[in-house]
C-alpha cells in the first residue's frame, strides 16, 4: 500500500520514536522529501563511478531550499558530505 511519503513518515516514527530516520531511494523519493520539508539533513555519498545517466538530485526541488554543509568525510573511495536544511 502507497499512502505517499507523509504516512511512510508517521509509521517509521512509530516505530523508531525519537531516534533518527533515514530514507533511502532515488532522486524522485528524496525529492518529494525535500519539496515537503520533511528533512532536517541529509547524508551524500560521492564515488567516482559512472552509471551513464541519471537524475540530478535537486531538480524541481525549488529555490526554498538551502543547504550547509556541516561536516565532509573523505576516503580513497568515497567522500561523505553532510548538509543540513536551512530556510532560504
Amino acid at each position: 500500500m502507497n499512502d505517499g511519503i507523509e504516512s511512510a513518515l508517521r509509521a517509521a516514527r512509530e516505530v523508531v520514536g525519537d531516534r533518527d530516520i533515514r530514507v533511502s531511494g532515488g532522486a524522485d523519493v528524496i525529492q518529494q522529501y525535500l519539496r515537503a520539508g520533511l528533512v532536517d539533513e541529509f547524508t551524500l555519498a560521492i564515488s567516482p563511478v559512472m552509471f551513464g545517466g541519471g537524475r540530478r538530485l535537486f531538480d524541481s526541488v525549488g529555490p526554498d531550499v538551502a543547504i550547509e554543509l556541516v561536516e565532509t568525510i573523505a576516503s580513497p573511495r568515497t567522500t561523505h558530505a553532510r548538509y543540513a536544511m536551512r530556510k532560504a
